[in-house]
Formats: structure tokens, C-alpha cells, sequence
């Protein structure tokens, strides 16, 4: 079954189950900003981007969710600030898009009281390119587009240094970097930051680009053979995790579904579908 239809039935019965719990009126909690639970079965309202997570997550609500317990109520997201935000509010239960260092930064920034489960995937970052094939063809004063949010720009800095078109100054750690952190830049590149879900779109304004494996999934680029350099899977910090309010941290429906999201079945399906441009943490 294709990743639309599968979306669009799960749409439908996810419609169908919250439409049933309130006519039912049953043990509904979601007042409260917590999962709500109905005849033995707890619904989890979880926020997601949409490629990898929510493609995994999906798998997990049509194969492995009910036989847990669990009804999950998918919402897909496209921009980055936003799960975070309807998590806070109590508006989802969960979320499913980030690494740790993000995630670091936006408690740090706006207070939130939330709680990382361990890492799933990694979605190593790539350096793409419309019009090169290789990262020796970057020629002087090229435009580099790179992430604008703070940990995955300095992520984007970091790999540009791996690959030698620069060199970032001693002792800053790549997730705080930004160009006013680059010691040498002997190619003279302009980097621009831009929104990283607009980054596969703009592809042709700048001769490479850094993007995020997610969002060039989206964009039909295949990290493992379009880009001319991937990130290392190794001891990689950006795993993606289930992410959930410090309060419902030891909630056991969401216990449960990181569990299953850390199945030897999610494994499976994650070496199956992405073919090395999405890796199992774990």
C-alpha cells in the first residue's frame, strides 16, 4: 500500500475513533492534556513531521499499536518550532521529529518541561548540489545554504568543515556554531541561512546546500545516492526521538509506544524502506 493511502485510511479512522470516544463520553482526559483511554484501549495524540517519522509511525499504528493497547491519533507538521509548542500546550501527548541537541535548545529557549525518550533513527545531514557532482567543483565566493535553526546550522557547519571547505574555530562545539564561528574559509563561501524545510526548494539558488535527511526525502532526493556527502552514522548524537511532557514521562501508554517504536519490527521496516538515507539508533 502506498504512503498516501496508508495515511489517508489512518486519517479516516482516526476521525472514526474520536468521533466515537465523544459520543461515548467516556474516560476522556484530554482537558487535562494527557492520553485518553477508552475500553481498554489508550488514544495518543502524536505530532510528527512527515518523512521518516511519520511513515514509521504510521507502520506502528497498523501493525503493532492495537495488540499494545494503543490508538494513535497521527498529526502531521511541516515546520520545526511547532511540536514542541502543541506538546507544551497539552495539545498532543507526544512528538516525533527531533534530536536531543534541538530539543536542548528549545528548552533553553522557551522553558518547556519536556522529557526525550532514547534515540530511534538517525537521518544523516547531506551536502546536495542542482548543478555539481562533486564537492571539488565549489568554486570561489559560491552561495552554501545551510539550516537557520541554531543546531542544525552548526550541524551544517560541522559537516562542511569534515568535508574541508572550512574550519571552525577551536573549542566550539558544532552544535553552537555559526559563520561568525568560522576561523578559515579559504574558498570564501557566502553561507545563507534559510528555514531547513525550504532548503530542498531553494536547491537551485545555491551551488550546495546542507540538508536534513528528512526533508530531502520529502523532496525525492536520496540522501544515500544524490548527495555529494553524507554524515557518519557513528557515535552520531542526532538521533530522533520520542519526545513527551516531563510529567507524563512514566505515562504507560507512551512507555509502550517507544517500546514498539525500539522493535526489532521498526528496525526492520526502517532497513527496508530507506535504504541507508534513515538508520536504527538503536
Amino acid at each position: 500500500m502506498s504512503t498516501v493511502s496508508r495515511r489517508t485510511l489512518f486519517a479516516s479512522g482516526a476521525g472514526l475513533a474520536a468521533l466515537t470516544l465523544a459520543a461515548c463520553g467516556g474516560n476522556d482526559t484530554s482537558a487535562e492534556g494527557g492520553p485518553v483511554e477508552e475500553g481498554g484501549v489508550t488514544t495518543l495524540r502524536v505530532a510528527a513531521t512527515p518523512l521518516p517519522h511519520m511513515e514509521i509511525l504510521t507502520f506502528v499504528s497498523e501493525n503493532l499499536a492495537a495488540d499494545a493497547g494503543l490508538e494513535l491519533d497521527l498529526q502531521e507538521q511541516t515546520e520545526y518550532p511547532i511540536p514542541n509548542r502543541l506538546l507544551n500546550e497539552g495539545e498532543v501527548d507526544a512528538n516525533f521529529f527531533q534530536h536531543l541537541p534541538y530539543l536542548e535548545t528549545e528548552i533553553a529557549e522557551n522553558g518547556y518541561e519536556l522529557t526525550p525518550f532514547q534515540g530511534v533513527h538517525i537521518e544523516p545531514l547531506g551536502i546536495f548540489s542542482d548543478s555539481l557532482t562533486s564537492i571539488d567543483e565549489v568554486e570561489d565566493g559560491a552561495a552554501v545554504g545551510i539550516p537557520n535553526d541554531p543546531t542544525n546550522r552548526g550541524r551544517a557547519l560541522a559537516l562542511l568543515a569534515a568535508e574541508g571547505l572550512l574550519t571552525l574555530n577551536e573549542g566550539i562545539e558544532p552544535t553552537e556554531a555559526t559563520p561568525d564561528d568560522v576561523a578559515e574559509n579559504p574558498k570564501n563561501l557566502d553561507f545563507q541561512e534559510i528555514d531547513a524545510a525550504l532548503l530542498p526548494r531553494t536547491l537551485g539558488d545555491f551551488a550546495i546546500a546542507v540538508i536534513n535527511g528528512n526533508y530531502a526525502l520529502e523532496a525525492d532526493l536520496s540522501p544515500a545516492e544524490d548527495a555529494l556527502a553524507l554524515e557518519s552514522g557513528d557515535d552520531n548524537p542526532y538521533a530522533n526521538m520520542l519526545v513527551v511532557r516531563t510529567a507524563d514521562a512514566e505515562n504507560e501508554a507512551l512507555v509502550k509506544l517507544n517500546e514498539l517504536l525500539h522493535s526489532d519490527e521498526v528496525r526492520q521496516f526502517i532497513e527496508d524502506t530507506y535504504d541507508g538515507a534513515v538508520i536504527p539508533a538503536f
